[in-house]
């Protein structure tokens, strides 16, 4: 780095980015401690050594102009980095503070993440947490969230990724449910069941298909992308649908189906978050948070 070249006053820059985030030079001042003219000055000054005017004046306020708005992000990111310079300097920079976004399936968000978030409010009171359930990808790299927790691997270069666990899934139905059919306890005795679809496109007909059943569309007179919605509607004992074992056993309503020659339906489960990780301390810790509990959770 050519410190050479690095010649602004920080005071000064200090002076812009709290002029810019409170509006007026008479809100800043207060914010800082200082008088009005004297901040009034130090943003004068860093606009001459710039060479740019950084902000318009707009009645008693204050607007940043162009030059002012492509460069405040770079003075924020460094009041940043100065105050956990002096968080670290008093010893004080253990505190984990912030909020984080986390996105995840709709099961997870349902079922799983939240004993884990109660717990991580607990350890980490400091932390705001945003939950994103959906079924969709977010994308990390725009910002839409800081961590996903995933059934595939992304594929970004640029994203950090752990595999936490390989997941199973079965077939579960409600006990009523099977008692109206007989009990059956093979492939060709549940080719007469009904089923619960994910999507038009036939998703799991085509998954079922290809594992030994003779299914069509008639099987799937209910079709839902809601997982939640689907889940209650097997409690019900409408039809029978996939779910991830740690979900399906323990609930009392329902049954897995065990049949003769049907593998488990796998799947990944992956942790992914963009390049922050390595320069934040707030979304390692949540990061490394979840690494932990997940692997507990699915080991348990």
């Amino acid at each position: 780095m050519d410190w050479r070249s690095v010649k602004f006053d920080w005071n000064r820059a200090r002076a812009f980015l709290v002029t810019a985030e409170e509006g007026s030079l008479a809100a800043a001042a207060r914010a800082l401690d200082m008088t009005q003219p004297t901040l009034g000055r130090q943003v004068a000054a860093l606009e001459k050594e710039l060479g740019v005017d950084l902000f318009h004046r707009r009645g008693r306020g204050l607007e940043l102009t162009p030059n002012g708005m492509n460069l405040v992000e770079h003075v924020r990111a460094m009041g940043d980095a100065a105050n956990r310079f002096s968080l670290s300097a008093t010893g004080k920079s253990e505190v984990v503070e912030g909020s984080i976004c986390i996105t995840s399936t709709e099961l997870l968000a349902a079922f799983v993440l939240p004993p884990m978030v109660q717990k991580l409010r607990q350890a980490e009171p400091g932390i705001e947490v945003e939950i994103i359930s959906t079924n969709d990808e977010s994308n990390l790299n725009r910002r839409e969230a800081d961590i996903a927790i995933r059934s595939f691997r992304p594929t970004q270069p640029e994203l950090i990724a752990k595999k936490l666990h390989d997941v199973r899934g079965h077939l579960y139905a409600a006990t009523s449910y099977l008692e109206r059919l007989g009990n059956p306890r093979s492939i060709a005795e549940l080719n007469n069941a009904n089923f619960i679809d994910f999507e038009k496109s036939g998703r799991l007909l085509s998954l079922l298909n290809s594992r030994g059943f003779e299914l069509g569309v008639h099987n799937f007179p209910v079709v839902t992308r809601n997982h939640i919605v689907q889940w209650e509607l097997v409690k019900l004992g409408v039809a029978i649908s996939g779910m991830p074992e740690t979900i399906g056993d323990p609930e009392p309503l329902v049954e897995r189906l065990v049949i003769p020659g049907f593998a488990p339906i796998e799947a990944e489960l992956w942790i992914v978050t963009h390049q922050e990780l390595r320069t934040s301390r707030r979304v390692r810790t949540v990061f490394d948070f979840f690494v932990s509990e997940f692997t507990h959770y699915l080991h348990q």
